[in-house]
């Protein structure tokens, strides 16, 4: 894992927002993908402004996230009040200030400041905020957001900056890449819609009908992909389910907490605190959206989402997210996908994946979105263990299944397509087949298995016997993959 002060692209997001207000613009916003060291861009620029002696303030949505920017600023040793009511750190002589939104919305008068650092803007575009901004034109803004579809936000904000998209992010190794599991889905098929989304209390009913299968599910991901339990983080459709999920992970022996508002803030501190623990008795966490937004721990590897969301882009890019953060010995995080929320929003996330954004009026958040059907949905994944295709590949990311090429394309949401028609086996070039050879050799050799196992494998692919030079060549991820599924199709086998 690579600390995050070590990234070239926070420092040149510092430069691209000083170039900013150099250029006219006093309120910007600066565009990164969740875990891409946000915080630690704004915290930057907070050293900056206090080493010229300017009032900086750093605003966030929830108490736990001031403490959470408030321990931020304390290992970096920088001084700072908390503007909260009774807070023993409360100083309004400091240089920096520390609030959440809702302690400003109940004070007269925001404090004088040179500069304001808005953390998830997306979300903060309240009343006491656009007040703010209409009443001080000349005041320095810079909002934090992976998010910026609010509409609100075009409307206030003049410039984004945005260096740095989840694609490199992936491939720098800053983040971690996604395996995403289409799993047993919500049915949300005569749901009503209230204000563009599905009514929260008979899409919470829907959801506690597939508890049993999201319990059943996620045993088997984590067996079948980790080889045990994971950290977890789970997104349900509301408390009751939160409450069923709890109750039937516990019979499965999953130690699953629920975080609800409502819930004291020192049994929520406490709970954190001990799922950040590197052997934490708690596996799991389940909440609405409390843990969609400036949760930050590292060592979560499995995301359910279980919360179907009709139009609500960036709610969906914010909750995956959750997952991607890197760490010491974690390569991947799988998503298990209840909600059909995946192949929804497809098509907005493999552009904001790919090419992150570059202007300020996306209709992310708000345009309705084509349903796929369920011959499309099933043309997605793997039909041997439901793993989305990987793009245009054949062999499953997962099991390794080769997919069977057909006529007559029907095209799916971004780059799955399902081919119908034709039964007629695939053609192998020889350039191919001795490569895979070399590499099931490789895998062999790399996980002390008899070389032997190479031959049976190949022969399973290709339906011939390998006739090549004995040379090793470090395995891909698809040969990997392909190896593992063998085994444990043997391993069954035997069972």
């Amino acid at each position: 894992m690579k600390p995050l002060e070590d990234r070239k692209y926070q420092d040149e997001s510092i430069a691209r927002l000083r170039d900013g207000f150099r250029n006219g613009h006093t309120r910007q916003v600066l565009v990164a993908p969740t875990g891409s060291g946000k915080s630690v861009i704004m915290l930057k620029m907070i050293q900056a402004m206090i080493a010229k002696n300017k009032r900086c303030m750093f605003v966030c949505e929830r108490r736990n996230l001031v403490e959470q920017f408030s321990a931020h600023l304390d290992s970096h040793g920088i001084e700072h009040g908390i503007m909260m009511a009774g807070h023993w750190r409360k100083n309004n002589k400091s240089l920096v200030q520390v609030a959440s939104v809702q302690t400003l919305e109940k004070c007269d008068s925001w404090p004088d400041i040179d500069i304001v650092f808005l953390d998830e803007l997306h979300v903060l575009m309240r009343k006491s905020v656009i007040n703010m901004i209409e009443t001080r034109p000349t005041l320095r803004i810079v909002g934090a957001t992976a998010t910026p579809f609010n509409p609100l936000i075009a409307k206030y904000f003049t410039n984004v900056v945005s260096v740095v998209t989840m694609k490199e992010l992936i491939d720098l190794e800053n983040l971690v890449p996604f395996r995403i599991f289409v799993a047993h889905e919500i049915d949300t098929k005569g749901v009503k819609v209230l204000a563009g989304d599905w009514q929260r209390d008979e899409l919470e009913q829907r959801g506690q009908q597939i508890v049993g299968d999201i319990v059943s599910d996620y045993l088997k991901l984590s067996m079948d992909v980790f080889g045990g339990f994971r950290k977890t983080i789970c997104f349900s459709c509301g408390i009751a389910h939160g409450a069923e999920l709890v109750s039937k992970f516990a019979e499965a022996g999953v130690n699953a907490v629920q975080l609800a508002s409502g819930v004291d803030d020192e049994y929520k501190k406490e709970v954190l605190a001990d799922f950040a623990k590197p052997e934490s008795g708690i596996d799991m966490l389940i909440s609405v959206d409390m843990l969609a937004r400036g949760y930050d721990q590292t060592d979560i590897e499995h995301v359910i989402l279980a919360r179907p969301l009709k139009k609500s882009f960036s709610q969906h890019v914010q909750m995956v997210g959750r997952g991607a953060r890197s760490h010491d010995g974690k390569e991947i995080c799988v998503i298990q996908d209840h909600t059909g929320n995946w192949l929804r929003f497809l098509n907005d996330w493999n552009e904001l994946y790919h090419n992150g954004v570059t202007e300020l009026n996306s209709e992310a958040d708000k345009k309705s979105r084509k349903e796929p059907t369920d011959k499309q949905k099933d043309a997605a994944k793997c039909p041997k263990c439901g793993c989305i295709w990987p793009g245009r590949s054949d062999i499953c990311a997962h099991c390794g299944h080769v997919r069977q090429r057909k006529n007559d394309a029907e095209n799916m949401p971004g780059e799955m397509i399902e081919l119908t028609g034709s039964e007629k086996p695939e053609k192998f070039s020889s350039e191919m087949k001795e490569s895979w050879y070399q590499m099931m050799l490789g895998y062999c050799r790399k996980h002390n298995k008899k070389e032997g196992s190479a031959y049976f494998w190949y022969q399973a692919k290709f339906k011939v016997q390998p006739n090549w030079k004995k040379q090793y060549a470090e395995p891909s991820i698809e040969v990997s993959n392909y190896c593992l599924h063998e085994l444990i199709k043997f391993a069954k086998s035997k069972k």
